[in-house]
């Protein structure tokens, strides 16, 4: 699959930081006073760095993207040994893509009882969660089962973390505030990984059905069969459709 990578010309390469500041993605870093791509995978090739570069040593350029190459992952290895900050121009904490293991004791306490002094245990398995920010590389859709959730459906439905996110990776979006389409990129999730099943989680207003629209289109693009559902979330939290 062909797509739109920064490149960075080392000899012009200056340091000064600035296409690091720039980068949403976290896909930038200086290691030995030079900007390096440090992962493939999270430069989204939209070059919003290319304009902060004074010495003009950023490009664009088209060519088949490697997933997690042996270069990107050395690269990447060092910037987490460089002394240098991460700087992300969003004031996120990071869209760096990460994993969290959660243990089985940990996972059987999600939903405290009432009145309990313990408090509930999230069951996000990984960050970016942002369907517009996740890497379509990112290791963890691999063998994934893969929750594809509506923003709301975290505050209308209270057992979320429970029910649904459960040994799931989680993706939310809304297609009504994003205006955007998810289709190519979840289509480009299914293309470059094995998911195990799908279930789309979506509240019963009509914006919603954009995002049931984009999974459906996604699997059709993908060409392969995998399970999937969709179940309805309540305004006032009930689940109506499964």
């Amino acid at each position: 699959m062909k797509r739109k990578i920064i490149k960075i010309d080392r000899e012009k390469c200056n340091g000064c930081g600035l296409c690091v500041d720039a980068c949403h993605e976290g896909a930038l870093q200086l290691i030995n006073g030079k900007a390096e791509l440090v992962s493939e995978s999270y430069c989204d090739g939209l070059g919003a760095c290319l304009p902060e570069c004074p010495a003009g040593a950023m490009t664009i350029e088209e060519r088949e993207a490697g997933a997690f190459d042996e270069e990107s992952v050395k690269k990447h290895m060092e910037a987490k040994k460089s002394p240098v900050p991460e700087k992300l121009a969003c004031g996120c904490p990071g869209t760096q893509a990460r994993t969290f293991e959660r243990k089985e004791a940990a996972v059987a306490s999600v939903q405290p009882a009432a009145g309990s002094a313990q408090p509930a245990v999230s069951q996000l398995r990984q960050w970016p969660c942002q369907i517009k920010l996740v890497p379509v590389n990112a290791p963890y859709f691999d063998q994934a089962h893969l929750l594809v959730a509506a923003d709301c459906t975290a505050y209308a439905y209270a057992n979320i973390h429970n029910d649904f996110m459960r040994n799931k990776i989680t993706v939310i979006g809304c297609p009504k505030l994003d205006d955007v389409d998810y289709t190519e990129k979840l289509t480009s999730i299914l293309q470059a990984h094995e998911i195990k099943s799908i279930t789309v989680l979506r509240m019963e207003v009509p914006c919603c059905g954009g995002i049931v629209n984009a999974v459906k289109q996604a699997l059709v693009n993908s060409g392969k069969m995998i399970p999937w559902r969709i179940v309805t979330v309540t305004t006032d939290g009930k689940i109506v459709e499964e």
